[in-house]
């Protein structure tokens, strides 16, 4: 008995022993399996989170965008979908995110307005890293093409005439529409009714059916137009159209306001250089591809191309000039 007993003793040791001179090795060969070669990235499928809801307009490029790029980056890019709060809900994703390139979101233009407007718990500029520009977007006012309102001034005047009956869906609080829309009315002191949708097809479904009055969004209300279910009554661009050359800016309307919030690609804090250049390289590539031009001309848009650097320097003027369009539109946390 007492030999068993001494036996077991010496296995116990041995295997302390043995566990003790392994760990290193064991630490070893996880941090070999963690950090993944750059020149072997990417290794799996990479995930492109859109901020929209599937079947709009944005989302539909970025699926194209996405399925060009995947032939040069020899993997797939998959598409996530995390519509609703006016566009911010990839910052979160992109916030906890491991910074290795499998984890990469659209960034759209209500990002950099949030933080000033309400209370978050990251930051659009130090959670990120810039990989490239793309486009900017066409912002338009539609009506339903029965509707009697047929210029600006029309909405205006039916706003006037029936204070807060007026109801306008934009693609969410806090976006680029709801702000611009605030801004017009508020300076005519108009009351109207703000319906926020978190999807643009949904949106532009429920004008063209009369469900609400007027639509404010981007690019996905083409096809309406195009189809003749819906009016045009003014763009947001600094100059007309090619493809509703007949329609004015609200530039030239004498509103002063020019919108396109531009977009580009973004990944998560300290993604290594490496990666970035791999996944630029890639989406830079397939935003030239005539395939992906062509979608976007569907929608009247063209590419506005920036690299790593100069996104970058565009996203931190972006992120200020929000800080004072927030503060001037007295919108601004803290505001009264």
């Amino acid at each position: 008995m007492a030999m068993r007993q001494d036996l077991l003793a010496r296995r116990g040791a041995l295997r302390r022993i043995a566990g003790t001179l392994l760990a290193p090795m064991a630490g070893t060969a996880s941090a070999i399996v963690l950090a993944e070669p750059a020149d072997r990235f990417p290794s799996r499928p990479v995930t492109l989170w859109v901020p929209w809801a599937a079947g709009g307009a944005t989302d539909l490029t970025m699926r194209l965008l996405a399925e060009i790029a995947a032939r040069h980056l020899g993997q797939k890019v998959l598409i996530e979908n995390r519509g609703g709060a006016g566009g911010t809900l990839v910052m979160p994703v992109l916030q906890q995110a491991a910074p290795d390139g499998y984890t990469i979101a659209q960034m759209p233009q209500p990002v950099f307005r949030a933080p000033w407007v309400q209370k978050v718990l990251w930051d659009p500029i130090r959670d990120t890293t810039p990989i490239i520009q793309i486009s900017g977007v066409t912002f338009g006012i539609v009506v339903p093409v029965s509707s009697p309102v047929r210029t600006l001034e029309d909405l205006f005047d039916w706003a006037q005439a029936h204070p807060g009956e007026l109801t306008v869906a934009t693609n969410g609080t806090g976006t680029t529409p709801h702000l611009v829309m605030d801004e017009l009315f508020g300076r005519r002191n108009l009351q109207w009714v703000h319906v926020p949708y978190k999807g643009v097809a949904q949106q532009m479904i429920a004008v063209s059916a009369g469900q609400v009055m007027a639509g404010v969004t981007s690019n996905g209300f083409a096809p309406f137009v195009d189809g003749g279910q819906l009016r045009l009554l003014a763009t947001f661009g600094d100059h007309r159209t090619k493809r509703w050359p007949q329609v004015p800016t609200l530039k030239e309307l004498g509103h002063g306001i020019v919108a396109m919030s531009p977009y580009g690609l973004a990944g998560p804090r300290g993604l290594p250089r490496a990666v970035v250049n791999t996944l630029h390289d890639a989406f830079k590539a397939a935003m030239f591809d005539p395939q992906h031009v062509a979608e976007l001309a569907k929608y009247d848009q063209e590419l506005a191309y920036l690299g790593p650097e100069d996104y970058a320097r565009s996203m931190r003027e972006t992120y200020a000039a929000e800080r004072r369009a927030v503060e001037k539109l007295g919108l601004a946390k803290g505001s009264s």
